[in-house]
């Protein structure tokens, strides 16, 4: 077990502060059971921690989760938020909780901030801005935001990284790759929801999130999407004093859409801004396949004219244009309430996941009843999907990444709309979308244009047969011919049957110790020890340790298999 947990010897350190937090929070059982602490034993790390109180042994568990989360710092923050988003993995109380993690850190000391900006500008700092406000205006646990001017008098916004927070989550993340890979050894239900993988994915959406030239990128291609749009704004970058340290923006100087008393005040139309709000996250979704994933109230500014300007692209979403077919397809089927055609959507999103199509028909056909007669202008999109995920996790399908994102903004997106507009229905914004997108599937020029794509593809595969089957006859006829077979959990049977030939050989080698110690308790020669011959006793000694060692694998074996 220890080739498992022991993490490299630099992670140490951070490996016994995660593993305190989780028994100070109640949580000592899961840790024990991945054998962290005693990993922490045999590096040499003693663990000497106090257990959580009775106030918060009783918190029910996804409250202490998310408590120890939050102790954990930035990385465990992220995930948290990351986790939030898959609603086909857990179930609305975990979701709640991981929905309420923020970050609580303090800000950059005043006296680092100079020497941080030179360092990321490469340059002293006066020779970018004329003015810059060492206070920030918003800290988060990766950056924290401040306003400034260029010297061209432009007001603008700083992002600027946290110190020392690449290594820190590096750290974390290589932690987090062992975790996931021990969860999956030692609790084995939790196969099925991929851990390792959702690990993977977060690890590739963090260091895009701490990579402030990336989110850069992101704007701007938002910015082209919606350049044709005056009612929606995006800020611009400037690249002169942009990099993976530090991001310059333009200074969005309107009122957070968590302000909506003071614009109603200002005197903009909440339903106005609810209705482009929606139609602009549709046209990245439906359209433009490319999504803000986090459209909560703190990420939506107000601004003059009932114009919405929107910050923070960290956390996007990719949709291809197969999927937004299929998106496209279980919309039209929500509105047609065709259950069929629902679940033939849900069946190709399930990809590797086991499921037994014909209960989950059933259950899909019990749900599209309840709804049979909600007329749609009064369809609650958020409760329908919470219902389709409730149905996805009881048949213990995982859906790609992408989906769980598109389906918590939708959900976000109505949330926000109904805080604006109490009558807003997002299933109404959402129809003339699908309808549109429908219309253009048919247009003889699109049905043109895949048959020439269809048509290209079928003659490129028809002029390489030959060539194919000639390269199979000459690997077969030389030898060289191969089948790879994707066997799953391959690697956990291999770990197994490790095991057992070490157990195997140990056994072996403490035969041929207690015959070789009887064959030398025979000869009265060489040194004594208790009136016994010294080798023959050492050697009965170390087969007796080791006969222990083989009762205590064995039975601990059994344990992993009941």
């Amino acid at each position: 077990m220890l080739r498992e947990t022991l993490i490299a010897m630099r992670d140490l350190p951070r490996l016994k502060e995660i593993s305190g937090i989780l028994i100070r929070h109640g949580l000592g059982e899961f840790t024990q059971r991945l054998g962290l602490p005693r990993a922490l034993e045999k590096a040499g790390e003693w663990l000497h921690l106090a257990q959580p109180s009775e106030a918060e042994a009783a918190l029910p568990t996804p409250v202490r989760v998310r408590l120890a989360f939050e102790e954990l710092g930035p990385t465990f923050i992220k995930l948290g938020q990351i986790l939030s988003t898959r609603v086909d993995v857990f179930g609305p109380e975990w979701i709640a909780e991981f929905e309420k993690l923020q970050s609580r850190v303090p800000p950059i000391p005043p006296g680092d901030v100079p020497r941080l900006l030179t360092g990321a500008l490469g340059q002293p700092v006066e020779a970018v801005f004329r003015r810059f406000d060492a206070a920030p205006i918003g800290s988060a646990s990766i950056a924290q935001v401040h306003r400034a001017e260029l010297l061209d008098g432009t007001v603008v916004a700083v992002k600027l990284r946290r110190p020392g927070i690449v290594d820190k989550v590096e750290a974390d993340l290589r932690i987090l790759s062992h975790i996931a890979h021990l969860v999956e050894l030692e609790f084995p239900d939790s196969r099925r929801y991929q851990p390792t993988e959702i690990v993977e994915q977060f690890t590739r959406s963090l260091r895009r999130e701490l990579d402030l030239a990336v989110e850069a990128r992101n704007m701007e291609r938002f910015g082209r999407d919606f350049a044709d749009d005056p009612d929606i704004t995006v800020p611009r970058v400037y690249w002169a004093c942009t990099n993976a340290a530090i991001n310059v923006q333009d200074y969005i100087d309107g009122l957070p859409a968590t302000q909506q008393g003071e614009a109603r005040a200002a005197g903009l139309d909440p339903v106005r801004l609810a209705q482009r709000g929606a139609d602009a996250v549709l046209r990245m979704i439906l359209v433009n396949g490319f999504f803000h994933a986090d459209p909560h109230p703190g990420n939506v500014f107000f601004l003059p004219e009932n114009r919405l300007a929107f910050i923070d692209f960290g956390m996007v979403g990719r949709l291809s244009h197969a999927r937004r077919d299929e998106i496209v397809d279980l919309l039209a089927a929500l509105a047609d309430r065709d259950e069929r055609a629902m679940l033939d959507v849900l069946i190709e999103w399930t990809g590797t996941s086991p499921v037994d199509e014909q209960k989950f028909a059933y259950d899909i056909g019990e749900l599209m009843f309840a709804y049979e007669h909600v007329p749609l202008k009064n369809l609650n999109l958020s409760q329908l999907i919470n219902d389709i995920m409730a149905l996805v996790r009881e048949h213990s399908i995982v859906l790609p990444s992408e989906l769980t994102l598109l389906f918590k903004a939708l959900i976000t997106l109505e949330g926000l709309g109904r805080q604006l507009d109490p009558n807003f229905q997002l299933v109404d914004h959402i129809t003339p979308f699908v309808r549109e997108l429908m219309v253009a599937r048919y247009h003889p020029k699109a049905l043109l244009q895949r048959g020439k794509h269809t048509l290209a593809e079928t003659v490129s595969m028809l002029a390489s047969l030959p060539r194919d089957l000639i390269r199979i006859g000459k690997d077969v006829r030389h030898g060289k011919f191969r089948v790879n077979l994707d066997l799953k959990r391959l690697d956990q049977f291999g770990h197994q049957l490790d095991k057992s030939a070490n157990r195997l050989t140990m056994g072996i080698v403490t035969g041929c110790l207690i015959i070789g110690s009887s064959i030398v308790m025979t000869v009265d020669a060489g040194p004594k020890l208790f009136g016994l011959p010294f080798f023959g006793f050492l050697g009965f000694m170390v087969a007796f340790f080791n006969s222990l060692w083989l009762i205590w694998s064995i039975w601990r074996a059994g344990k992993e298999w009941t």
